[in-house]
């Protein structure tokens, strides 16, 4: 069974997030929040991208004779050296990203992009590049937030970058298994459609859900939103096939267990890129929920909510948790409320009287069969109540999930508006929850205040375990002169309170060169020297995605 997928490409903008039709302009409301509560008084002014025609990028450095090659084996059609392509693949979508290409900075763009159309395609172009010493980056939906698709160049003159985009077939159902295997570079949309008429679905539905490909899934262990319930993307993966400088390798087991050995899949989940090219994978599938009930619930702190929370996990009936599983702090909770119109500000003017002024907001969703998904919910509101919530009936929880794609549109709006916004992740035990939330929130807001400005900091949970959970960071504050350098500054001093706090460097953006430097302290010096070991062996040259995950030295395009 092979079917192919004829959704349309999403479109996407060089400068921002993705297709420029679902953006939207900051309401009048939201500009008064930036200025009263925020104190960003330069919202009033624009500043838009440069011209696409005034962006500088450099001149390929690939041959003619290179190049020959190269389209001898996908096709003269799918070898681009267009200025635009290579724009548009000129890194990913992290704040610096985005600063750099609105700026007119793309001089580092790749120096062709390719469009394989198979894995026989990907293991020709593998070696000929292996040959030629040309690095080789694979590109998804190229949603990156923490730069793991910047075009380095590592020890070598060139890059190219493989755009997956043509390989979106799925290409074997089980239902009877629940399993699918489908090639790389199919997106999450298509992925959704290709199921829907066998009464399946992925679950799997991170914000950059409209951009991402099952690839990007794999290579970085991305979590979706409803994760709580689905699984992460490496609980779902159960196989996959790379395409390697060494040779084609196949890991994970048709079995529903195996002993055989250590699992060598899971050496591929987050490898980001560096050891190969992920062209397919088989992943766990579920039924399309015949129902989903929504609940929102108040508690007077966001330490009572992450107990509520943790109470939900140990106390409740085995899957009787909620697949979104979300609580927002103090800050996001204020935000909620105040930006969400008539009704939100009802909802807090009740809270406040109800003996919670400053609430921290839950929302959850529950699927499943409609009569199983009450009885779930209902179970679970005993316990919430219990740990001291306020039932907030279900508006608040349909209104997230009805704009939980749009966050990193705004992104775009405020960054037009000369804010700047950026957000990190992290996840620890129950145990250190609550004082790795306090650290990284204090190191972030000192640092955004560094230079007398002013800072603001909210954060959620996203994602519940039954060890401990997600804590997820966005922060805003007036861009300075230097965005990269605030940017570079804020992060650090971050990503220092995360490891100080004993808590993961990063729980879903993955690596890539942000996190790269803190991989020791995650892993340990030996455990660097295994990722390397098994990257000399599968890219003995070293070409595949220079500078991502393991810390090396690394060579930028002059």
């Amino acid at each position: 069974m092979v079917t192919q997928i004829t959704e349309e490409i999403p479109r996407s903008v060089w400068y921002g997030w993705g297709d420029p039709t679902r953006a939207r302009p900051l309401s009048a409301r939201a500009l008064e929040y930036l200025r009263t509560t925020l104190g960003l008084t330069s919202v009033d002014a624009a500043h838009p991208p440069v011209e696409l025609a005034a962006v500088m990028v450099g001149p390929s450095v690939l041959s003619v004779q290179a190049l020959a090659e190269l389209a001898s084996i996908c096709g003269a059609e799918h070898v681009s050296t267009d200025n635009t392509e290579r724009i548009m693949h000129a890194g990913g979508k992290s704040t610096p990203d985005l600063l750099r290409r609105r700026g007119g900075d793309a001089a580092g763009a790749p120096d062709a992009v390719l469009f394989p159309g198979s894995a026989e395609d990907i293991r020709k172009l593998l070696d000929l590049c292996a040959r030629r010493g040309i690095a080789v980056i694979t590109f998804g939906g190229g949603t990156s937030v923490v730069g793991g698709v910047e075009p380095l160049r590592g020890a070598f003159e060139a890059v190219v970058f493989l755009d997956l985009r043509r390989m979106d077939r799925l290409l074997h159902l089980d239902p009877l298994s629940r399993t699918a295997t489908f090639e790389a570079g199919i997106r999450g949309p298509a992925i959704e459609a290709a199921l829907a008429p066998h009464g399946f679905t992925l679950g799997h539905f991170p914000q950059s859900h409209q951009q991402a490909t099952l690839g990007g899934y794999v290579a970085t262990r991305s979590a979706g939103q409803a994760s709580t319930g689905y699984g992460r993307s490496d609980d779902l993966a159960k196989a996959a096939h790379l395409e390697t400088p060494a040779g084609p390798m196949d890991v994970g087991s048709p079995a529903p267990g195996s002993a055989a050995g250590p699992r060598l899949l899971d050496a591929i989940l987050g490898s980001e890129g560096t050891f190969g090219v992920i062209t397919s994978a088989t992943v766990r599938i579920a039924p399309v929920p015949e129902h989903k009930s929504h609940g929102s619930w108040s508690f007077e702190s966001f330490a009572a909510g992450a107990e509520a929370l943790r109470r939900l996990r140990h106390e409740g009936r085995r899957g009787d948790m909620p697949h979104v599983c979300r609580l927002s702090d103090g800050d996001e909770t204020a935000a909620t409320l105040k930006l969400g119109g008539a009704k939100t500000a009802a909802l807090g003017r009740y809270l406040g009287l109800r003996g919670q002024p400053a609430p921290a907001l839950g929302l959850f969703v529950w699927e499943g069969p409609k009569s199983e998904t009450i009885a779930r919910r209902r179970r679970s509101a005993r316990i919430l109540r219990a740990a001291g919530g306020i039932p907030a009936g279900p508006l608040p929880a349909r209104a997230w999930e009805h704009g939980r794609f749009s966050g990193p549109y705004l992104r775009d709006e405020l960054l037009t508006r000369g804010v700047y916004v950026e957000t990190l992740e992290t996840a620890a035990t129950w145990t250190k929850l609550e004082s790795t939330y306090r650290a990284v929130r204090g190191a972030i807001l000192g640092a955004l205040q560094e230079h007398g400005g002013t800072g603001y900091v909210q954060t959620h949970v996203s994602h519940v375990y039954p060890d401990g959970a997600s804590l997820y960071f966005t922060f805003l504050a007036g861009l300075e002169p230097d965005g990269l350098a605030q940017n570079a500054r804020v992060k650090k001093t971050a990503s220092e309170a995360i490891v100080a706090a004993g808590a993961t460097i990063t729980h879903h953006h993955a690596v890539g060169i942000d996190h790269a430097p803190y991989m020791e302290a995650e892993i340990g010096e030996l455990g660097l020297k295994v990722l390397a070991g098994i990257k000399a062996t599968l890219d003995p040259a070293g070409i595949m995605n220079p500078g991502k995950l393991i810390p090396t030295p690394i060579k930028e395009k002059p």
